[in-house]
């Protein structure tokens, strides 16, 4: 077979690992503040998820994703990563698991939408991105888990959980308006330019 026959490799850019490692570092980041619990939850309050929803908005679906486990990994091998200090593989059979393991998915769905608003998403498909996959996808994985580890009922877990909603609604809002400022000022921080221009041989 001829090189002009051979495949294209799929190539992994340095500047991608280095914005995976940013937003890995970001999510780690928001968590500094602290954590939340109010009204007896098990699963606190955290601003972590502000920064899934920016990966998902920025990165795109897979580089958002890879984000996503590079962090969990990191926690899982026992570095204090999450709000309140957390870290260790306890924390992926407590109460807050499913939210904790619903951030891969939720940021690959913003991703996954962002990248379907070509290269200028407005600012309505990025609120509907950081809706539907930092919140509706999130919330989808942690309040059955969250169920199942207290042995509330799901009705009980899922009013407990509309206690975040608006912080959430909120954090939707704010990265939206912070990735579309960030993409306008910086093309390539919008996913479908990046794809485009890995297609075209760039970076």
């Amino acid at each position: 077979m001829t090189d002009e026959q051979s495949p294209p490799r799929r190539r992994f850019p340095a500047a991608d690992v280095a914005r995976v490692s940013v937003f890995a570092a970001l999510i780690a980041v928001l968590g500094m503040p602290g954590a939340l619990n109010i009204f007896g939850d098990a699963v606190p309050i955290t601003l972590q998820t502000l920064g899934v929803m920016l990966a998902g908005a920025i990165l795109g679906t897979w580089r958002s994703a890879l984000a996503v486990v590079v962090l969990l990994v990191l926690v899982a091998a026992g570095l204090p990563l999450l709000a309140g200090g957390r870290g260790g593989l306890g924390v992926f059979t407590g109460p807050s698991a499913g939210f904790l393991l619903g951030w891969l998915p939720g940021a690959a769905l913003t991703g996954w939408i962002v990248e379907r608003g070509g290269r200028t998403p407005s600012t309505v498909r990025l609120v509907t991105a950081c809706l539907a996959g930092g919140v509706g996808v999130v919330y989808l994985c942690g309040i059955p888990v969250q169920a199942l580890v207290t042995g509330l009922s799901l009705g009980k877990t899922a009013l407990l959980s509309a206690a975040f909603l608006p912080g959430d609604l909120a954090k939707a809002v704010l990265a939206s308006i912070v990735a579309r400022g960030t993409q306008r000022a910086y093309p390539d921080a919008v996913p479908a330019v990046h794809r485009e221009r890995l297609r075209a041989g760039g970076r």
